[in-house]
């Protein structure tokens, strides 16, 4: 869901890069007194920054001036909480704009907002909803990832909506437009990034086990069978 460079009128792009600002202040408030206080974490903090920029450079092409892709956030998000993904996705889509032209950097704070402030809050906010409901830890992390992906496609048409309103139908008809446009294609990314995060993190209570009891994902001593706290 980049929206490319120079697509949104400059008082939007402003607007969105004001708007994403605190949550990336604090988000590297967050990083740094993780990173000082157990630097045995780093490789899974560079694991979770790899997931996103893999995935969310994966890109389909969707509505003019933007495109459809998985976003990986929801996976560092049950790992690290949000705060901690606003810094990973802002680092992401910016290598991203530079290294790929992929998304831009007057489109920046745009598309930061989307992925890695409402998708991370919307998808650990899932996930957690989903552990107190009741559910397995597995079917928890496949909510939390799909909410994530889904999140951030809803606020990038609400991003475009208001950007280019319908001539007839204003806001409401263009998001409607805008966000059944993206559906095609987000819906099932959206399904297959939660499988695949599920399987990356079966993946990690094999190998990790100890961080993702430390992080509050598994209880101490239990196996990868164990439930969040």
């Amino acid at each position: 869901m980049h929206i490319a460079e120079g697509f949104l009128p400059p008082a939007h792009a402003v607007a969105w890069g004001v708007a994403s600002a605190p949550f990336v202040v604090h988000g590297v408030r967050s990083l740094t007194r993780e990173v000082r206080e157990h630097p045995e974490s780093t490789l899974l903090l560079g694991a979770s920054g790899a997931f996103t920029f893999v995935l969310s450079a994966l890109k389909l092409p969707s509505v003019t001036g933007s495109c459809s892709h998985p976003t990986g956030t929801g996976l560092g998000a049950i790992l690290f909480r949000p705060p901690v993904m606003a810094v990973l996705g802002t680092i992401t889509l910016l290598f991203q704009a530079l290294l790929l032209a992929h998304g831009g950097l007057t489109t920046l704070g745009a598309n930061v907002f989307s992925m890695a402030v409402v998708g991370p809050w919307a998808g650990y906010a899932a996930y957690r909803l989903s552990r107190r409901s009741g559910l397995p830890l597995m079917a928890a992390v496949f909510a939390g990832a799909f909410v994530a992906d889904l999140s951030t496609y809803c606020v990038t048409s609400v991003q475009l909506a208001l950007a280019f309103p319908d001539p007839s139908g204003g806001f409401l008809g263009a998001l409607g437009k805008f966000g059944t446009i993206f559906a095609v294609t987000q819906i099932p990314l959206a399904v297959s990034e939660g499988l695949l995060t599920v399987l990356v993190m079966r993946l990690l209570t094999q190998s990790s086990g100890g961080e993702l009891a430390r992080l509050g994902v598994l209880v101490a001593g239990k196996s990868s069978r164990a439930v969040a706290r």
